[in-house]
């Protein structure tokens, strides 16, 4: 008997952590998702600058500048062509290789992180590479984080399977990939810090947050080896602070029916990708035709505003357009709504019928052209206010952001970090905060949830502080219990009364416990055998332990029973202090719910 309960007994940090990596073999690991990130990143561009070239003009070549609109064609209208013939290599790939490639990717390392403990099949590292790239590469309307992301952290997820850690710190480190590769993208590591923490992480602490940013640091360093120190957005001094009070309050309360607006665009924005995705299921069948008809369509697109405007606006990840807007070449108002439009049309195109990439990108075409036109209204009506568009065009970015995502905080920093302008600091935190709100009455859920809503898998939105983590086996125990010598249980059968008496039964031998009677069965104590009413698989502890290495320990003995004692390794019954059973765990639970939002 003693063997037995010493073979299940967990009472402190050191017996829960026998398989948890050590501090310095988590800060190597995340040192090394971080390195991955920042290189995945320089491979990927250059991967979607070999297929773009390769497509747009024939050329072997990786060059590939973002920032620039897309040169024209030799190809004339045969360019329309281009992303239907992406579009079936795509879906070769997808189909082929991971399914779980095609979309933007988040959502499904979401759910890898809160419901599969973090694990997530290697081959999607390749498969997600070469999809997306080739989605981006021939035109198609998405962006290049949500990949690096999924890679990323696909990435994270096969490095941690090289040893035998817990989920709690394999998750983490699939963040950290996941923050890396961001934050290379966009050389912004504080906003890829920030995209961790309010969507990834399960648990926020020091510790935890500190991996990650070791993480987005040495990815960006890396990046800045390829790309340079400037931001993603480089912008000349266009926008200074306001001379006066009076031009910032203009601008502040200006924002205020911005935000407004732009929470009802992220709406649109977030409603359309799945109309188009319903749509194009329920009518084709097929996958290779229904992406290559959705690709045709923007091929026609793309065709007609080079032909009418000069540039392929709606194609590839729309960085051009965006530098365009943020420099005032693009001020017509009218122009900017037809982009918006179209880009909208483009990117539910592209997605709902089955691409990989991205929707932080689009989002920041969508915000930037909405915000750049509401700017050139008020321009035109308030010319006195003396607010420039561009502020409204950054303001309008970090809103569709965090309205279509639902990360506030990452939206801000993010934003800040691709433009590095100070200047509009307030418009952009009162725009996103307005936007979110407003997307959040109209919708509850963000374009990354709303994905796993669909397939019945709900994601938390927000983490709570977990006030039952810091509780103790003494805060949770009954100390309402009844002393029963083992010799003496046919006596107590004979005498007990059910409902009567201590709620918990503790059964001693010699003078330690061995058994805990099961409460569900008091009711049969008089038709039942002493083996059958003693819980002999009782689990030992402290009264210190601590409620996740408690929960931890319940989880991997399968224990019903808890014995809280006041020494360690004891089982006498002068140690005794208490009892856990379900009902104390239950207890625990509704009262931390009296807590939380929703």
């Amino acid at each position: 008997m003693h063997s037995r309960l010493k073979a299940i007994f967990r009472d402190d940090e050191h017996a829960d952590n026998e398989q948890a990596l050590s501090a310095f073999w988590m800060v190597i690991l995340a040192l090394t998702a971080g390195i991955f990130g920042g290189i995945g990143s320089i491979i990927f561009r250059a991967i979607i600058g070999f297929v773009h070239n390769l497509a747009f003009y024939g050329e072997l070549s990786i060059d590939y500048e973002p920032l620039h609109q897309i040169a024209v064609s030799p190809w004339g209208a045969g360019i329309i062509l281009i992303p239907v013939i992406g579009s079936l290599i795509v879906t070769w790939i997808i189909n082929t290789l991971a399914p779980e490639a095609r979309g933007h990717g988040v959502p499904e390392v979401m759910n890898a992180i809160y419901y599969k403990g973090g694990h997530i099949r290697p081959v999607l590292v390749g498969a997600k590479a070469l999809a997306s790239a080739v989605s981006i590469g021939t035109g198609g309307s998405v962006g290049r984080e949500g990949p690096i992301i999924q890679i990323g952290s696909a990435f994270a997820s096969a490095l941690s399977g090289l040893f035998t850690i817990p989920p709690r710190q394999r998750v983490i480190l699939v963040s950290a990939g996941a923050a890396a590769g961001i934050a290379a993208t966009f050389n912004a590591p504080i906003g890829g810090l920030a995209f961790a923490i309010e969507l990834l992480l399960v648990a926020i602490s020091a510790r935890t947050v500190s991996l990650v940013a070791l993480s987005t640091v040495t990815a960006c360093f890396i990046g800045r080896l390829y790309d340079g120190i400037l931001p993603s957005f480089p912008m000349d001094e266009l926008i200074s602070m306001p001379r006066d009070h009076l031009t910032d309050l203009y601008m502040l309360l200006l924002c205020v029916p911005l935000g407004i607006l732009i929470g009802i665009c992220a709406t649109l924005f977030i409603h359309s990708i799945y109309w188009f995705e319903d749509h194009f299921n329920a009518q084709i069948k097929n996958s290779y035709l229904r992406h290559a008809v959705g690709m045709t369509i923007l091929g026609v697109m793309m065709y007609l505003f080079m032909l009418y405007s000069g540039h392929y606006y709606v194609a590839g990840v729309g960085y051009g357009t965006i530098m365009e807007v943020l420099t005032d070449v693009l001020t017509n108002p009218g122009f900017l709504l037809l982009l918006f439009a179209a880009k909208l049309l483009a990117t539910g195109l592209t997605l709902g019928s089955g691409a990989s990439g991205g929707v932080f990108s689009p989002s920041l075409f969508l915000g930037a052209t909405m915000g750049a036109a509401f700017g050139q209204v008020v321009s035109t009506l308030f010319p006195e206010a003396n607010i420039p568009a561009v502020a409204f065009a950054i303001a309008g970015m970090a809103a569709m952001v965090s309205g279509t995502t639902g990360a506030v905080i990452t939206a801000i920093a993010m934003t800040f970090e691709q433009t590095r302008n100070y200047a509009v600091i307030l418009p952009i935190i009162i725009t996103v905060a307005l936007a979110h709100t407003t997307r959040s009455r109209l919708t509850p859920d963000t374009i990354y949830t709303l994905k796993l809503m669909r397939r019945g898998i709900i994601l938390p939105q927000g983490l709570q502080a977990a006030v039952s983590a810091s509780r103790t086996a003494a805060s949770i125990m009954s100390t309402d219990y009844e002393e029963v010598a083992i010799e003496e249980i046919d006596e107590w059968k004979a005498t007990h009364k059910p409902g009567e008496g201590a709620k918990q039964t503790v059964f001693v031998e010699d003078g330690e416990v061995c058994g805990i009677g099961k409460a569900e069965l008091q009711y049969l104590v008089h038709d039942l055998t002493a083996e059958q009413l003693i819980d002999r698989n009782f689990l030992t502890v402290t009264a210190l332990t601590r409620w996740p290495v408690l929960m931890r320990a319940i989880r991997r003995t399968q224990a019903e029973h808890v014995a809280v004692f006041r020494k360690r390794h004891s089982n006498r019954m002068e140690d005794l202090v208490g009892i856990i059973t379900a009902n104390e765990i239950l207890t625990v639970t509704r009262d931390e719910m009296e807590l939380v939002e929703h």
